[in-house]
């Protein structure tokens, strides 16, 4: 396994950049699977195809790694590419089917790519202040998509924060019951209800 380290020639900063963002997918895959605490450096640069000695080339900490791997979600969102290829430019009808998506079986199937704001609020909340202030950007990020779609309402933003809330808090109750019938009303029931303040049902 050859790693930055085990190389003699001098490498770009694109060489670099590459290696970095290597490192958190491998992070953000592995701290969904198994949660921030049960996850080590090893096992994350070993994920990576490289070895433990290159880590801190490019993170001074696991906590500062975690941070990145929160904030990548705005490249590693599970819903980005339908988002890209959908023929519309209405706003609404864009949340409405972010909401579809962000709750479907789908997504909720996708372990490495849950969104960290399900995915890792328990870790996040014990986290130190650089992973929770990228956790606070994502939700900031993606309230302010739907608040985009609801400039219309006088009560937009706190729509928006209510769909968030929702949408998030359908996942995480989804993904801690093993029974598949509560899995699916638990999301619908969410589903309808942020399309309700959308006014896109």
């Amino acid at each position: 396994m050859q790693t930055e380290e085990e190389m003699a020639m001098p490498y770009t900063a694109e060489h670099k950049e590459r290696t970095r963002a290597k490192i958190v997918e491998s992070a953000r895959k592995l701290f969904n699977r198994h949660g921030f605490e049960q996850v080590s450096i090893e096992a994350i640069m070993s994920e990576a195809g490289l070895t433990r000695g290159g880590f801190y080339n490019h993170f001074e900490s696991k906590d500062d790694l975690y941070a990145a791997a929160v904030a990548s979600f705005s490249s590693c969102n599970p819903f980005r590419k339908d988002v890209e290829a959908s023929p519309t430019r209405d706003a609404r009808e864009l949340a409405r089917r972010l909401v579809n998506l962000y709750l479907s079986d789908q997504v909720l199937e996708d372990v490495d790519n849950h969104c960290p704001l399900y995915a890792l609020p328990g870790d996040v909340a014990r986290a130190g202040l650089s992973p929770q202030k990228a956790y606070t950007d994502l939700i900031r990020n993606l309230t302010l998509v739907y608040q985009h779609a609801l400039k219309e309402f006088s009560d937009g933003e706190q729509r928006a924060q209510a769909i968030v809330s929702l949408c998030v808090g359908g996942m995480v109750l989804a993904r801690t019951t093993d029974d598949a019938t509560l899995r699916h009303t638990l999301r619908d029931a969410a589903r309808r209800q942020a399309l309700q303040l959308l006014g896109a049902n």
